[in-house]
């Protein structure tokens, strides 16, 4: 007689994991499944300003194909690729060394902590601005250098080639490094004592025990933030627009996808830019994955 009962108690989780279930899986499908589908569908057909109520034309792959002859695309792609990667591994460099320093008990650390979440908590348009007015010509970077004498002329950093990427990259480092100081902290908080003490009797000097003790307890972790700030920086699209506007060999896929679409009406291209944006994260993520994180 009980297994009736059993039977209509799982039915009744199963209906109830489903009820709860739905709203997250509807949002979804409203916030993901459905626009990456209506993208896929528009890169497929011809949609300009003149037909944007329809008919739409069909275009089969000519949209992917125009791109990939279009002179500005392999250069935003290798852009795109080489700033994600420096820009995360320097946001984790400097969240990393930040953590280390504010584990440690000192006067005001408190204080220190919310400081070094300035960059993460201010709003992006603000200190977008101030970074412009800092690496301006005449901005006070230029005029502290230039008057100690290591720069001959006041250079400016956003607008030549080579210093405008590698400025682009040092803002999203900074900007970004207090989201991995918070979770490295946590993560150091948990490291059992009893390994670092271990350590120090077998004579582990302080590199050593960073080396064989805390870099392997932060190995995942570290692993995993490089791969979100890796996800994130690939799709931005506001921190190098405010500050460069693509120019400068700072041009990315989404500041290309933003001037097809946005620029010269070209809904397609832009459509199919976005799904090359999304097929290099789709390649490139699952390959990280395998091979450094060994998952």
């Amino acid at each position: 007689m009980t297994e009736p009962v059993v039977g209509t108690l799982r039915v009744r989780e199963e209906r109830m994991a489903w009820a709860f279930l739905a709203l997250p899986l509807l949002v979804l499908g409203g916030l993901v499944l459905y626009p990456l589908a209506f993208n896929i569908w528009i890169s497929l057909h011809r949609v300009g300003i003149g037909n944007l109520r329809g008919p739409w034309e069909w275009a089969g792959l000519s949209n992917f194909r125009e791109l990939a002859r279009h002179r500005e695309f392999l250069p935003a792609v290798l852009t795109t690729v080489f700033y994600s990667v420096a820009a995360a591994a320097l946001s984790v460099l400097l969240g990393l060394l930040a953590a280390l320093v504010l584990n440690r008990s000192f006067p005001g650390r408190a204080w220190v902590r919310g400081l070094c979440l300035f960059p993460f908590v201010s709003p992006v348009v603000a200190v977008a601005f101030v970074w412009r007015w800092l690496l301006d010509p005449d901005g006070v970077l230029n005029w502290l250098l230039f008057g100690i004498g290591l720069l001959p002329r006041p250079m400016a950093f956003l607008s030549e080639r080579g210093w405008a990427l590698a400025s682009v990259i040092l803002f999203e480092g900074w900007r970004y490094f207090p989201f991995v100081m918070l979770m490295a902290i946590a993560r150091l908080q948990a490291i059992p004592g009893y390994l670092y003490e271990a350590a120090q009797l077998d004579g582990a000097g302080a590199w050593m025990r960073f080396r064989h003790v805390t870099l392997p307890e932060l190995r995942y972790v570290l692993g995993v933030l490089f791969l979100l700030r890796l996800m994130w920086t690939f799709n931005k699209f506001d921190d190098i627009y405010l500050l460069t506007s693509g120019a400068a060999g700072t041009k990315v896929l989404p500041i290309l996808v933003y001037e097809f679409s946005f620029g010269t009406s070209r809904f397609g291209m832009g459509a199919a830019t976005a799904m090359v944006l999304f097929a290099l994260l789709l390649v490139l993520l699952p390959v990280y994955v395998r091979k450094v994180l060994k998952w």
